[in-house]
């Protein structure tokens, strides 16, 4: 199954995209944008094996672009927040053939892109959104689109290494992530999701936008969270569903008592939270306001994004759990490798046709990452006797800022780089709101002086943003364990930070 077998299911004259104050885009003018675009790479000589990076702002526009592109090549969205070393560091991973983004932007990503890459403007919009290079439109020839065991998207993932991980998942692992998403929420053609996850991100690329479409329904795409806007979004745009990460739900929850007449109106049946775990508190609020269930999640970005996920009623959804696994097998490994049973924390693995099969280039993280065919997730859970998983910890060293996976490591080289530091270790903090947030503990050079706000501005010229550490503690050495090595997980409570 392919991108292009997923959208089949939409009737061509039903909405298939929609945008505040945009005229909708039918399933039928998506298939034609999605052939017009498709055929113009092809002209520029692309193929379904080449890689074309996409630094566009979100929105329906970005989302059809997104959609032609997976359909005919491997896709690779990127943050158009990045600085130019880490579009720089990106690309040299990716190889882009082509780089796509919007006329008179991006031009960090211009810069650091490779020599011989095709420079490519979006053109137009909604039903006639189109491609030009150098104000030339390519004329369009019959686009020759990907196979099932082709790529289809290319995304890094934060790792406990500097250097994020590639990770490549096919047409069928997006199709197929889709269709699981579709089946645990039940979604139909009358089904309307808005979507306010960034489209850089494998939640809203499969659960925001695929999935809803794979069911025929209706993806009503924003330029982005913004809190101040959503509840003007949802009386406008009359979802019957919505995803997001917990610290969303928090500010979306924060601003629902001024918006009683929105919320009654809303034709909402459920809510959905992935991508990190739901305070019970905002759960049990957004419940309490919304009046429909919250359906808790489980994924990660070598999964195509799902892994598990609480049933819909009446079906049980347990507390403090993220669900059973949905055409995902999921089991618990020890450190050695054997399975344990119920009960018994471990390791949490997987198995599908949802999983990549591996990262690329990286034979050393493929080693670590596959036991017999299972995928280590790094994540430290159980499951109960009903094949319920609930998550206990993690076992890597990544920070997660509200949804947002940062790599410690990463963010030590770049403050490292600064000629006055010596010795810099980031790591997380809890954050009321955000779950954990990045700081970082730095040694200064004999005789320097450096400032809090001087690091962070040195790391905010370097990093994006959500990477630039929000606290900075200057010590004369940084904590190390009896082997000699920083005990990255344990920072934050030795430098008594941890409350």
């Amino acid at each position: 199954m392919t991108i292009t077998d997923l959208l089949a299911a939409g009737k061509s004259d039903a909405p298939a995209i929609l945008a505040p104050g945009r005229d909708p885009l039918t399933y039928g003018e998506l298939r034609t944008v999605i052939g017009r675009i498709a055929g113009q790479l092809d002209a520029l000589g692309l193929t379904p094996h080449d890689r074309v990076a996409i630094v566009l702002p979100n929105g329906p526009d970005m989302a059809a672009a997104f959609l032609a592109v997976a359909s005919c090549a491997a896709a690779a969205p990127l943050n158009p927040k990045y600085r130019r070393d880490e579009f720089r560091l990106y690309f040299e991973d990716l190889k882009p053939k082509a780089l796509i983004t919007c006329e008179g932007d991006a031009e960090e990503a211009h810069a650091a892109s490779p020599d011989g890459t095709h420079h490519v403007c979006l053109n137009g919009s909604g039903a006639d959104l189109a491609i030009r290079e150098d104000n030339a439109a390519p004329t369009p020839v019959e686009p020759e689109f990907a196979g099932a065991d082709d790529y289809a998207l290319l995304l890094h993932t934060s790792g406990t290494t500097a250097h994020p991980k590639v990770v490549p998942l096919t047409q069928r692992n997006l199709a197929v992530s889709a269709a699981n998403v579709s089946l645990s929420l039940a979604l139909t053609a009358a089904d309307r999701c808005l979507n306010v996850m960034p489209l850089f991100h494998i939640h809203g690329l499969v659960a925001g936008l695929l999935a809803p479409l794979s069911a025929g329904g209706a993806v009503a795409c924003t330029p982005g969270f913004d809190a101040f806007k959503f509840y003007e979004w949802m009386n406008e745009l009359r979802p019957t569903w919505y995803t997001a990460v917990p610290t969303m739900h928090h500010m979306i929850l924060s601003r629902a008592k001024r918006q009683g007449d929105v919320i009654r109106h809303a034709p909402l049946r459920f809510l959905r939270s992935s991508s990190a775990s739901l305070p019970p508190t905002v759960m049990e609020g957004l419940e309490g306001v919304f009046g429909v269930p919250v359906i808790e999640a489980y994924g990660m970005t070598e999964a195509s994004h799902q892994m598990a996920s609480n049933p819909l009623p009446p079906s049980a959804r347990k507390p403090g759990s993220v669900g059973k696994g949905v055409n995902v097998d999921i089991a618990i490994m020890d450190a050695e490798g054997h399975m344990l049973p119920g009960g018994e924390r471990g390791e949490v693995v997987i198995k599908g046709a949802n999983v990549t099969a591996g990262y690329e280039n990286n034979p050393e993280a493929n080693l670590k990452a596959f036991t017999d065919g299972w995928f280590r997730t790094g994540d430290e859970g159980y499951l109960d006797e009903d094949g319920y998983l609930f998550l206990t910890g993690r076992l890597k060293e990544i920070i997660n800022r509200g949804g947002e996976k940062i790599s410690p490591r990463e963010v030590d080289e770049v403050l490292l780089q600064h000629p006055a530091i010596t010795e810099a270790v980031a790591f997380a903090i809890p954050h009321s709101k955000l779950g954990e947030e990045v700081a970082a503990a730095v040694v200064l050079a004999t005789g320097a002086s450096l400032t809090d706000r001087d690091v962070r501005e040195y790391a905010a010229d370097r990093l994006a943003d959500y990477k630039v550490p929000r606290k900075i503690v200057m010590v004369d050495k940084i904590p190390k364990g009896p082997t000699g090595k920083v005990q990255r997980v344990s920072l934050a409570q030795q430098l008594g930070l941890a409350g």
